[in-house]
């Protein structure tokens, strides 16, 4: 089902527009490689969405309203309530990071957390406290003897999705794995090799794996710092329909209880004080009153 809504969702996505900057979507952690099965088990039109989610860049915006000028035959209100359905799955959560700027600034975005793997409630409450622990991954769905592609390999493969003039054969993309490989040891998304692979092309481009070699070796990023810097990253999780932030344990898939369509808890009233005093004092008369008179 999910290779069969790919085809509309996998066509060039280089006019998404991205969020503001620090902003929009960001990959989660650990996640499986890609496989055409991965949102299989979505409805057809939370699966084409998934898809055509999980192939934007890093920083794409992702909301409804954009969502809906980009993929076709679905409105905001359809792309709404998808993204509803892939936060229930566990594919999304919307969570405000706290980033530290310089100087010693900080301040707040808000992203949406893709994961094409499914996480339950548990997993995103420690992402959300800096705890990740790693999954355990599924067996394999590849034909017996095909080895799985690396995230290098689908790197240079995805420049090609993201425009026609950067496409590169399967050899020219394990000639240049190893090249990618350095950038993904250094810190880089798949989506980041990508996006730097098709960023400011000429018109035309009449041997994409030259010019892929060329920028892949001139702009390798830095080695990362030995040392990870102190402190974690300071997240708070969103209802993905409202935003309303909450404890992981109160946005149950991602969705706080309004949005649930929950009923509030009930709270007994309170009894004013006159009132507790009027029935003490009815209390007092009634025991000081004699039994025959009561009779």
């Amino acid at each position: 089902m999910a290779e069969a809504n790919s085809s509309a969702a996998a066509r060039p996505v280089q006019a998404h527009p991205q969020a503001k900057p620090g902003y929009g979507k960001r990959s989660a952690p650990d996640q499986e490689r890609r496989t055409g099965k991965d949102f299989a088990h979505l409805p057809p039109r939370e699966a084409q969405i998934a898809t055509f989610i999980d192939r934007l860049p890093e920083g794409a915006a992702m909301d409804a309203k954009t969502l809906a000028a980009h993929i076709p035959n679905y409105g905001q209100a359809a792309c709404r309530t998808a993204l509803r359905r892939l936060s229930e799955e566990g594919h999304l959560r919307r969570v405000t990071e706290r980033i530290e700027g310089d100087g010693g600034s900080t301040h707040w975005v808000t992203r949406t957390y893709f994961s094409r793997t499914a996480r339950d409630d548990a997993w995103w409450a420690d992402f959300q406290a800096g705890d990740v622990p790693r999954s355990e991954p599924r067996p394999p769905t590849q034909p017996a003897g095909k080895p799985p592609r690396s995230q290098a390999y689908e790197a240079l493969a995805m420049a090609g999705r993201m425009d026609p003039r950067m496409t590169l054969s399967a050899a020219d993309c394990t000639a240049l794995e190893p090249l990618a490989e350095k950038w993904l040891a250094r810190g880089s998304t798949p989506a980041d090799i990508a996006r730097e692979l098709t960023a400011g092309l000429p018109p035309e481009v009449h041997h994409g794996a030259a010019l892929a070699r060329r920028r892949l070796r001139d702009k390798l990023p830095p080695e990362l710092p030995t040392q990870p810097p102190p402190g974690r990253t300071l997240r708070m999780l969103d209802c993905t329909i409202c935003h309303t932030p909450g404890r992981p344990e109160a946005l149950p898939g991602g969705l706080c209880r309004d949005c649930r369509g929950e009923p509030a808890p009930y709270v007994p009233q309170a009894i004013p004080p006159a009132e507790i005093h009027r029935r003490a004092d009815a209390i007092r008369t009634t025991l000081r009153t004699p039994a025959r008179t009561r009779a």
